[in-house]
């Protein structure tokens, strides 16, 4: 099975609380909610049909407790609470336990041991939405097969960023663009290994 994440950055690489401030605990961020001015109808469709094509979602713990009372009470709506509701949810946590969402699985323990159990199954896609942390990791750890970033043309100076200031270094192939009247830009890579230096 295929890992995708999927993540909106700003330009600036901010991958924290594009939906507004309420989305992220940390009191001194005050620059959330930057994704929502710059929506557009071919944008939104966009990332609609990332969510409805995975086979299964891979989520971290906040991101799973801000998304299953609000995606989780959309079933029927025909879009996002639909496409992630009827679909398997593996939230990765050692403190969870009980998960009314429907089709959601936690996975804890040997956390990459159970990861590589769930790519090992034959073909489909496990897509990872939010969870900016766990994103990190699963590159850390080399488990990450392509990288859908939506990136909103705003730089917002702070936050939490997607890569880090040192880490690992990934080589990588852009698979497919999309390009959006506001500006916002789709981006499909495949992870290729370690790059080349001159």
């Amino acid at each position: 099975m295929k890992l995708t994440i999927s993540l909106q950055v700003t330009l600036d690489g901010v991958a924290q609380a594009n939906g507004g401030n309420n989305e992220d605990t940390d009191p001194g961020f005050t620059r959330g909610g930057w994704a929502l001015p710059l929506g557009d109808e071919e944008g939104v469709q966009y990332i609609l049909d990332t969510w409805r094509r995975p086979d299964a979602f891979l989520l971290g713990r906040k991101t799973f407790a801000a998304f299953a009372p609000y995606w989780g009470s959309r079933r029927d709506d025909g879009g996002f609470g639909e496409a992630i509701s009827s679909k398997p949810k593996y939230v990765v946590s050692n403190t969870l336990t009980d998960l009314d969402w429907e089709n959601s699985t936690v996975i804890s323990g040997d956390i990459e041991a159970a990861i590589r159990r769930l790519k090992a199954q034959p073909g489909g896609e496990l897509l990872l939405v939010g969870s900016a942390k766990l994103a990190r990791w699963l590159l850390g750890k080399e488990l990450v097969d392509e990288i859908n970033l939506v990136q909103f043309p705003v730089i917002v100076g702070e936050g939490e960023r997607l890569f880090p200031q040192n880490g690992p270094d990934f080589g990588l192939e852009l698979v497919d663009t999309a390009v959006f009247g506001t500006g916002v830009i789709g981006l499909t890579y495949r992870v290729t290994g370690r790059p080349e230096y001159a």
